[in-house]
């Protein structure tokens, strides 16, 4: 059996206070290191899962912010959709009116109708990350604001196409905008097709005030998620975060401390040899 060293009371109580002192330079060496003065559960259980807790919303929520901005570019790729056809319906009305004065309407007409088939092209191209808000009722996006997903803004399409546009007016003036229309002998439709083209550009405002009501929405909710992410990260450094300036004196201390308790154990071992001078 393995005999124990055995010391005196005083190297014992030397020892001792090295050994704490050892505890306490590791753990603010630790606190340097890290910059955090709770790294575990076992340091600060309250401290270490409340920050945990603040940090995760704050994770979650980030993830939030990237469907956030993805519903902005689907919006602004659909605004820029309905400029593109207030353009062409501009240049549309261009021709009616052009045709008022015109011997023969044949080059107009032609014309007019290669502008809407541009429209109904324009419509398919205005999509972003597979969702067109100009492609019909069915398109629909459901932007989550917060971390549960129980706060959301559901935003939904309309059909682009110049004849869709123009039934939100009069019934009959749908047919007015369509490759298929003629500007009739002598221009009897010419009227008819101008004031399609107005209920038209009418309806594209009005379903780009709605977008643009949408996209201020989720930029103010994009705006507070931001400041939210950053507020649960600043609590959860409050209460991790390690003073480094304290522990950098408290570093210094201890060093101190330290040599103090090797000076005061080799004084102590001295006093234990003097005993053999006696011999």
């Amino acid at each position: 059996m393995a005999q124990e060293v055995t010391l005196t009371a005083s190297m014992r109580a030397n020892l001792i206070s090295l050994q704490n002192t050892e505890v306490l330079l590791s753990r603010t060496q630790e606190r340097l290191a890290t910059g955090k003065k709770v790294n575990s559960a076992l340091d600060n259980p309250l401290n270490y899962f409340a920050a945990s807790a603040h940090m995760q919303r704050a994770s979650d929520l980030t993830e939030r912010k990237d469907g956030m901005g993805e519903a902005i570019q689907t919006i602004k790729a659909a605004n820029n959709g309905i400029e593109g056809i207030k353009t062409l319906l501009s240049n549309a009305k261009g021709l009616v009116e052009a045709a008022r004065s015109s011997s023969d309407t044949s080059v107009q007409e032609a014309q007019f109708q290669e502008v809407i088939s541009q429209i109904k092209e324009m419509v398919q191209d205005s999509g972003y990350k597979g969702i067109n808000f100009l492609g019909g009722t069915a398109e629909s996006l459901d932007v989550l604001f917060n971390e549960t997903g129980t706060n959301k803004l559901t935003l939904t399409g309309f059909d682009g196409n110049a004849s869709a546009l123009a039934t939100y007016g009069t019934a009959a003036s749908g047919s007015y905008l369509t490759t298929a229309q003629t500007f009739g002998a002598a221009g009897s439709n010419l009227d008819s097709i101008a004031g399609a083209i107005t209920t038209a550009m009418s309806t594209l405002q009005s379903k780009a005030s709605v977008l643009s009501s949408n996209l201020a929405v989720i930029n103010a909710r994009l705006d507070f998620t931001n400041q939210m992410v950053n507020t649960l990260k600043e609590g959860a450094d409050k209460l991790t975060l390690a003073d480094t300036n304290e522990e950098g004196a408290n570093m210094l201390a201890l060093q101190t401390r330290q040599q103090l308790g090797v000076t005061s154990l080799s004084l102590a071992s001295q006093a234990a040899q003097s005993v053999l001078r006696l011999f």
